[in-house]
């Protein structure tokens, strides 16, 4: 019940001014509260009222005012390291670079629950040709996983969109592997990451680099996903000779950009998907015949896990009837090819399947 009137208020300065609980209707000692003359105590009133809602506007707006410098902050303090920080909610900030003369960005996602008390998988997720970080991050759902994740961004090539390095349209101003070091470096420095479950997955263009670092940061990365890879002669420079890998691999039959038996672009020739799976598996040093499972009526998995290279795998996901499109991006039913598997969710049962060596890799 709310008091209101004259009465009212001047019973309610008299209290405060007394010492005593304004809403007990007893002052604390009436002895020590002796009553004051008129102008005293209108004096004492108005004096004491200014004080009470003075205290009151500060009561009231010191909160919100450092609710709003907290969720305000374009930064996100991730510690240095494994070092225990507040536990954080689930977001996205981006962050800029330089590698050599030229500025990057990447976009970092931590998980709901990151606290730097433990360490979290790392993966590096690298878009398409004319795609975005944040188009990445959208449709391919790999925020939901349990994992740090960052999206970077690629440059703009010569056909003015967005690439990245191991295409005949690449920026000349790119060194993406030297990117990739700075990422890792960065991150590593900076959040409470998992050397041995550092992970690289990659989109067409972004495939064709992962592929690539597969090749040049063999010890960096623990395994590699390739969606719908762009594998020009660009994503094999430097692969004579290098470490084993394990790869993972989702194409589509039916796939008008990257065709499945290979072909040109661009200008340049790009491998099919038998003779990059088949550069692999020897890599390797697998059987060179896989085991092969039905998923369903669009999925196949074939499978190399015969290999001299101990706990190496090659794995790949033919989609008959499957597009240019991430597998399970849209994937409310299961009618279309595209939406027959999740390449998300299998991307991450091969990575946990897969642990990488303490010490190696960026320093």
């Amino acid at each position: 019940m709310v008091r209101t009137g004259r009465c009212w208020y001047r019973r309610y300065t008299r209290r405060v001014a007394c010492g005593a609980n304004p809403h007990s209707g007893r002052h604390r000692d009436s002895q020590q509260c002796p009553r004051l003359s008129g102008v005293q105590s209108s004096r004492w009133s108005r004096a004491r009222a200014v004080v009470i809602v003075l205290a009151l506007l500060a009561a009231l707006i010191t909160p919100v005012t450092l609710a709003a410098k907290a969720t305000a902050s374009p930064t996100l303090d991730l510690g240095a390291g494994c070092t225990a920080r507040a536990t954080v909610a689930a977001r996205t900030v981006v962050r800029t670079t330089k590698v050599g003369r030229v500025e990057r960005t990447y976009r970092i996602h931590v998980p709901r629950g990151y606290s730097g008390r433990r360490a979290y998988p790392l993966i590096v997720a690298f878009h398409g040709h004319a795609e975005t970080a944040v188009a990445l991050q959208r449709y391919s759902g790999l925020t939901r996983l349990p994992a740090i994740v960052v999206f970077a961004d690629g440059l703009r090539g010569t056909d003015g969109q967005t690439s990245w390095q191991g295409a005949p349209y690449s920026s000349r101003a790119s060194d993406d592997v030297a990117f990739t070091r700075t990422i890792l470096r960065e991150m590593r420095a900076s959040a409470c990451i998992d050397r041995n479950r550092t992970y690289a997955v990659g989109r067409s263009n972004g495939g064709g680099l992962v592929a690539l670092l597969s090749c040049r940061l063999p010890h960096d990365f623990a395994a590699f996903a390739v969606v719908n890879g762009a594998l020009y002669a660009q994503s094999w420079q430097g692969c004579a000779g290098a470490p084993p890998a394990s790869i993972i691999e989702f194409h589509g039959t039916a796939d008008p950009v990257m065709r499945y038996g290979g072909g040109a672009r661009h200008g340049g020739r790009y491998v099919g998907v038998q003779e990059a799976l088949s550069r692999w598996a020897a890599r390797d040093l697998c059987v060179p015949a896989s085991v092969i499972t039905r998923v369903d009526r669009f999925a196949t998995r074939y499978e190399w896990s015969w290999c001299a290279a101990p706990g190496k795998q090659v794995v790949h996901y033919r989609i008959t009837g499957g597009g240019h499109m991430w597998p399970g991006a849209n994937a409310r039913t299961h009618a279309r090819p595209s939406d027959a598997v999740s390449a998300t969710n299998l991307i991450w049962q091969f990575f946990g399947r897969h642990v990488g060596t303490t010490g190696a890799g960026v320093k």
